[in-house]
């Protein structure tokens, strides 16, 4: 029996039995106290006769005496059992009531249609645990692309605030415990249109808890984990996690990309952004003396990549580490004195690392106000600060929930995106300026969308065809606009895959082979516009000019 149901049949077991019993009162009553007929014979109602009567009349409804006009005795005990069905209904009533503030039943009835809706869900899913500042950018932007989740947060007033939301589609979420393998399968993991898992939460050991559960239930559904500790993300990795996303090493990383290779970093962060958001200005951190504020998790990877390319710096901390190879004044930096010790007025940087965003604004502030020419790196814990941190114009900031949403985004969007950018990462300076200006010229500045094809039978079965019986087919061809063969889609072809073998932007002419993987990157809409032409045979027909082909064969 449904849980929702069982557990409402128990909360109202007293009233119900108590009606029960007045119903049964009532009848065995009229059955026993004789009436009297017309002719003044005494008679008895049937059983039946006495339960028809009950029904009409302690349901409040009323019809009459039947079969024949009752007499005094019975006339009593039918106002007795009314008062009694009047108390019996309102017992009712106001358990009915009490059950609508029942917690327990109230979650009962929420997960029992939560697990109808995600046994009648068809269309691919991802399911998100977690649903912070982090799962709604992800949230947000799968939405934007069609693609469905399902969201598992322990905090129920945000589960609930879920379907407050503005989404396209109807979004599921329960309020759960992500770490509780029963919860993950409940949100449908098991589901063979599952197409994904993305730890999100705030906590480590849930994130951890996630991924070794998909693990070893399901081991082909893709898991991205969220890790704050290099220690979590080397355990998370230890057993297989697909992706594992530290925000402060990857910024890390990104740091030292953008000191090193400024036109590559702006490439990779541009292919990675989250939707709407506009192609950054370049901007490479200068090469001299840097302070850096907070020691902590974000402190210590930000220092890492200076050293890494041989740059000064001096940590401000309330409690600064014990370590000889690095330079330290203890402060907070929200002040002038210890930016002036540790040497502000001849730095060319500042990094604001705290953990909270308006120590972080007053120190730049602070900063800036003793050197104006410093280059400000700024960290935003909360989104919810925007406006502040706009109005202060850093030259880079560092936003977690957004870094691992751009990250999480870039992984779902295609496979061969992240072999794209690794590769990117290790190109020449001008190779990547190029790669812009030839984007930013066809799509615009804008960060484009990102979509992979496999030129196959299932992926694209009209092209395929095309290219095992002709095998003349090119890049430029996979972006003829279907609606006009003269004209080009507002796409690029970033990468093709042949056998493992990669080819970094493809030429036009590039002639293509049945298996080709291509990564694509265009304006939104132009994947749905492609579609047609991979899989619609008259479509491909016309795009390809095979009637002119086959006219020209037979004359």
């Amino acid at each position: 029996m449904n849980s929702s149901l069982l557990l409402t049949l128990r909360r109202l077991r007293a009233p119900i039995i108590f009606l029960i019993a007045v119903f049964a009162l009532g009848i065995v009553g009229l059955v026993l106290i004789p009436g009297v007929d017309e002719n003044g014979e005494p008679w008895r109602m049937t059983v039946f006769q006495a339960f028809y009567f009950m029904t009409y009349t302690a349901s409040t409804i009323g019809f009459g005496e039947i079969p024949h006009p009752f007499s005094d005795r019975q006339r009593l005990w039918v106002a007795f059992i009314i008062y009694l069905s009047v108390i019996g209904w309102a017992y009712l009533v106001a358990s009915l009531l009490a059950l609508g503030r029942d917690k327990a039943v109230r979650k009962a009835y929420v997960e029992s249609r939560f697990r109808r809706q995600i046994e009648a869900l068809v269309e691919p899913f991802y399911i998100i645990c977690g649903f912070g500042e982090t799962g709604r950018l992800v949230a947000s932007a799968l939405d934007l692309r069609g693609r469905r989740f399902v969201a598992v947060e322990i905090d129920e007033s945000r589960a609930l605030a879920i379907d407050l939301m503005d989404f396209h589609q109807v979004p599921l979420a329960i309020a759960a415990d992500a770490r509780l393998p029963e919860n993950l399968v409940a949100a449908g993991l098991r589901k063979d249109n599952c197409r994904g898992v993305l730890a999100l939460t705030s906590d480590d050991r849930v994130n951890l808890a996630v991924a070794m559960t998909v693990r070893l239930l399901e081991p082909n559904v893709p898991i991205l984990a969220r890790a704050m500790h290099r220690d979590t993300a080397a355990n998370m990795a230890s057993f297989d996690t697909h992706h594992v996303i530290n925000p402060f090493a990857r910024f890390g990383e990104q740091l030292a990309l953008a000191a090193a290779a400024p036109a590559n970093y702006r490439l990779v962060t541009w292919l990675t952004g989250l939707p709407g958001r506009e192609l950054q200005e370049e901007a490479a951190p200068p090469r001299g003396a840097w302070v850096v504020c907070g020691y902590g998790r974000f402190g210590r990877e930000v220092v890492r990549a200076f050293h890494a390319q041989g740059l000064e710096v001096t940590v401000i901390d309330p409690n600064p580490p014990q370590d000889a190879d690095l330079s330290t004044v203890k402060g907070t930096g929200t002040n002038a004195e210890p930016l002036v010790a540790a040497g502000i007025r001849e730095a060319v940087g500042i990094v604001a690392g705290t953990d909270d965003d308006v120590n972080n604004l007053s120190i730049v502030v602070t900063a800036r106000e003793i050197n104006p020419r410093l280059f400000t790196i700024v960290r935003q814990n909360l989104t919810a600060n925007q406006l502040l941190f706009d109005a202060f114009d850093a030259d880079m900031k560092m936003v977690s929930s957004e870094l691992i949403a751009s990250e999480c985004l870039a992984v779902l969007r295609a496979p061969q995106l992240g072999r794209f950018l690794e590769a990117a990462r290790r190109q020449d300076p001008s190779w990547a300026a190029g790669v812009v200006d030839r984007l930013v010229d066809r799509l615009g500045t804008k960060v484009p969308a990102i979509w992979g094809i496999t030129l196959n039978i299932s992926d694209a079965p009209a092209f395929h065809r095309h290219l095992m019986s002709y095998g003349d087919a090119t890049v430029a061809d996979l972006c003829r606009d279907p609606s006009d063969r003269d004209r080009t889609l507002a796409c690029v072809a970033l990468l093709l895959d042949r056998n493992g073998k990669v080819e970094l932007m493809p030429d036009d002419d590039f002639e293509l082979h049945a298996g080709d993987q291509v990564l694509f990157a265009g304006r939104v809409g132009m994947r749905d516009r492609q579609r047609h032409l991979l899989q619609s045979p008259k479509v491909r027909d016309y795009v390809l000019r095979l009637d002119r082909r086959l006219a020209g064969a037979r004359s």
